[in-house]
């Protein structure tokens, strides 16, 4: 299979993050040719001088625009993008060597028009970084919802780590201009012109994720509000994995609750299930700081999607 890639970014005031982006592409092991698309979202702090410094050794274009949000960005630079199969990556990421390799290997033995990868943390990244990124792909806590063993014709993309081809790019539209859950979206509208996904599993990237606690709060309900507007929209089941966040915040406070009455089974549950997210952690970063910064942030991301979600499904409030 011949494939031409085009790897799209867009960026909004990241130069530092375009150069470590650009710095891993320089390694990729794909012997085939690609292209670097970035598109520059309206940003204040451009990065037209980082990617200078890389036109010698990538085939790199570079577009300036008025700010439109990433989604739109996106579909700006798939529009000036000369390859096949699109790669949309955001700017926080790191590419590992072997990532368009993998990437081609797997559509020439299975072509889908979609495919999403997972994210994963790089060994250099600071405890927060890699504790985040635990609270985000753990099996204990999302159920493997963002990279796990979901159905390979089933798989929801995310914007972070994806591909899209130029056919299904152009029936579909592309990403909407919502501002969360675009990707989401997208995932339901190729689903139904026909078209197909699948995970690549081998094909994650190393995702910064540069946040604080309270940002990952705010990031976390806004995906929880966003998400039955998205089931309501199109018309699909929630799975009860998405309940989850919700259910641990109406459950963690009944146990509080329930304290009061001296009865502590449901907060001693409470507290094996942190026990077990801080032993998992720990145990695959192998770091006690990490294992405890993820019970921090499993908590935070609970309480912010949990009751994002509560709120939408109640209220249903636009985000």
């Amino acid at each position: 299979m011949d494939l031409h890639f085009s790897i799209v970014v867009p960026v909004y005031n990241r130069p530092d993050e375009v150069d470590e982006l650009l710095q891993s592409l320089l390694h990729q092991t794909f012997l085939g040719d690609f292209e670097v698309v970035i598109v520059e979202d309206g940003s204040t702090i451009p990065c037209e001088a980082i990617v200078k410094k890389y036109q010698s050794e990538l085939q790199i274009r570079y577009f300036q625009k008025t700010n439109s949000g990433a989604g739109l960005s996106r579909n700006f630079g798939m529009q000036k993008a000369s390859g096949d199969y699109f790669v949309i990556l955001d700017s926080d990421v790191l590419v590992p060597e072997q990532y368009l390799q993998v990437v081609y290997d797997c559509l020439s033995k299975n072509y889908t028009d979609a495919y999403g990868g997972p994210d994963a943390a790089h060994k250099d990244f600071n405890p927060l970084q890699k504790a985040i990124n635990y609270s985000m792909t753990s099996f204990l806590t999302t159920g493997g919802l963002r990279g796990g063993k979901e159905r390979v014709g089933k798989f929801q993309l995310r914007s972070f780590n994806m591909g899209i081809s130029r056919k299904a790019f152009a029936e579909t539209g592309g990403f909407s201009n919502r501002k969360i859950g675009e990707d989401i979206a997208l995932s339901f509208r190729l689903w139904k012109a026909g078209f197909t996904t699948q995970l690549i599993e081998e094909a994650y990237v190393y995702h910064k994720r540069r946040t604080s606690f309270s940002d990952f709060f705010k990031q976390t309900y806004r995906f929880g509000k966003e998400r039955p507007l998205l089931n309501k929209e199109f018309q699909v089941s929630g799975k009860l994995t998405f309940w989850f966040p919700s259910l641990f915040v109406l459950g963690s406070l009944f146990s509080l609750l329930l304290l009061g009455f001296s009865c502590y089974v449901p907060a001693l549950l409470l507290l094996l299930y942190l026990l077990a997210v801080w032993s998992d952690s720990t145990v695959k970063n192998k770091s006690l700081q990490v294992g405890l910064l993820s019970v921090l942030t499993t908590v935070t991301q609970f309480y912010g999607y949990g009751t994002g979600f509560l709120e939408s499904v109640f209220f249903r409030t636009k985000t």
